[in-house]
């Protein structure tokens, strides 16, 4: 148990964000996950752009590395873009 109050401070501040970064990471997941199941290209393209802005605000935030938003990002245009 941590005996500083740096210490037990520092253990809540980690505790409010690790769940503020779960929620943000699930929110992008399952609106991937949408992206990837949607067959119209007109709705597809519409939901990529709330994507992406998602995927770029993480990776400013820090909760994910921008390499790994930028390949989301580009795996993500590729399947729009492929769409009929």
């Amino acid at each position: 148990m941590a005996h500083h109050a740096s210490a037990i401070k520092r253990i809540r501040q980690i505790a409010v964000r690790r769940l503020r970064n779960r929620y943000q990471m699930k929110t992008t997941r399952n609106l991937v996950k949408k992206l990837r199941t949607t067959t119209d290209k007109a709705e597809a393209q519409v939901l990529y752009r709330r994507v992406s802005s998602l995927v770029d605000r993480l990776a400013k935030t820090g909760v994910i590395h921008k390499n790994n938003a930028s390949n989301k990002k580009s795996k993500l245009a590729k399947h729009v873009n492929h769409l009929a």
